[in-house]
């Protein structure tokens, strides 16, 4: 399976969550690729759109190779065999520098209070996944915040990621688990330009508009 761009995969994964429009819940997109197909969802099922920001620590020669991952809230995620070959006091300091990112990007991307998941229905969303790594923190993330649901929904993952993310959360839901990954996450849209702050910042906008109550009626 090939998408055009973020915004057919979000169309078709809406589809693929029929069943849950009319739940209470919250759609949480991952920042940046993940926000379009966010933004989808949360309109297709008529839920509240929030985000979760994990970040990748990346190795340190290799830095596009994720090794461990840090949510906002809780430890991070790690790829065990890698991470104990790096140096413990380079790693912790990794983290500090990742955490502070996520901080800087939740004061420019959100404007308005978090919408309360607890014991309702939450959806992870994002544009696809390769190691897994930050699909794993957004879940330990989320899980903190007490939902009584709690799903991920993708457009692609390798056959051995899903399995994890399945021991991990109450459904997965995906469009493609390809018997050959391709080994990103790109090969599989023919357009996958980089998710701006400047879009991020308009489609959450866009979305909270489009929610909030007619007072003039």
């Amino acid at each position: 399976m090939r998408f055009r761009d973020r915004n057919e995969a979000g169309a078709q994964l809406a589809q693929a969550l029929e069943r849950y429009r009319g739940q209470p819940g919250v759609v949480y997109a991952l920042p940046r690729g993940g926000v379009p197909l966010g933004v989808a969802v949360a309109r297709h099922l008529g839920l509240p759109l929030d985000l979760l920001i994990p970040r990748k620590i990346g190795h340190p020669f290799h830095p596009e190779f994720a090794i461990c991952a840090v949510p906002e809230r809780g430890d991070r995620v790690c790829n065990a065999r890698e991470a104990e070959r790096v140096d413990p006091d380079w790693l912790e300091q990794a983290e500090a520098h990742e955490r502070a990112e996520a901080r800087r990007r939740r004061q420019l991307y959100c404007t308005t209070p978090a919408p309360d998941v607890s014991d309702k229905l939450a959806i992870i969303v994002d544009d696809g996944i390769a190691t897994g790594l930050t699909m794993r923190a957004a879940i330990r993330d989320a899980r903190q915040r007490k939902p009584r649901h709690l799903v991920v929904a993708i457009p692609v993952a390798p056959a051995d990621t899903a399995a994890v993310l399945e021991t991990e959360v109450d459904e997965l839901v995906t469009l493609d688990i390809p018997e050959y990954y391709r080994g990103s996450v790109g090969a599989y849209y023919e357009d996958f330009e980089q998710t701006s702050d400047d879009e991020v910042i308009t489609l959450l906008a866009s979305v909270h508009q489009s929610q909030r109550p007619d007072v003039s009626r």
